[in-house]
């Protein structure tokens, strides 16, 4: 893929991220592509679902199970707003996705750098591609905003 394209499809990323911040979740959103196309989409409905696992990520990969009716996501892209947590880098190396592409850096929960580098670990038997920083800006002042409202009680999360 050109990665003249990552901003387009982090934008589409950025659109399941305000579908989240309109359901008062945490405001990320991921999409996976395969050929230029996107097969999965999601964000964060982990208040909505009551379920710690149900990240934007987990929920974009499970629709992209479902298009190839496979667990294997080999020359995919997985578009993420926010740098994947733990679980989601270790579910994306399981995934065999090729390329992760993020926008903001997770200090507390990455596992893309901050913390752990999962997918670019050398003892797992797959390692996947690591970009960061595109449309970084947009997407932490979308988040900045999320936490400003609740600091201030204007939104409730657990």
């Amino acid at each position: 893929m050109n990665p003249e394209k990552y901003p387009d499809f982090m934008a589409l990323a950025l659109r399941e991220a305000e579908l989240a911040f309109e359901k008062n979740e945490v405001p990320v959103g991921a999409i996976v592509v395969f050929d230029d196309k996107v097969i999965g989409r999601g964000h964060n409905l982990i208040e909505t679902l009551h379920d710690a696992t149900a990240h934007a990520e987990i929920i974009a990969l499970s629709a992209a199970y479902a298009y190839f009716n496979d667990w294997r996501l080999e020359n995919c892209f997985l578009f993420s707003t926010l740098e994947p947590c733990l679980m989601c880098a270790a579910a994306a190396v399981h995934s065999r996705i090729k390329t992760i592409v993020y926008g903001a850096r997770d200090p507390k929960f990455g596992g893309c750098g901050s913390i752990l580098n999962i997918p670019e670990e050398k003892k797992l038997n797959h390692n996947i591609e690591i970009v960061s920083g595109t449309c970084e800006q947009e997407i932490t002042e979308l988040m900045k905003l999320f936490f400003k409202e609740v600091r201030q009680n204007k939104r409730k999360v657990n």
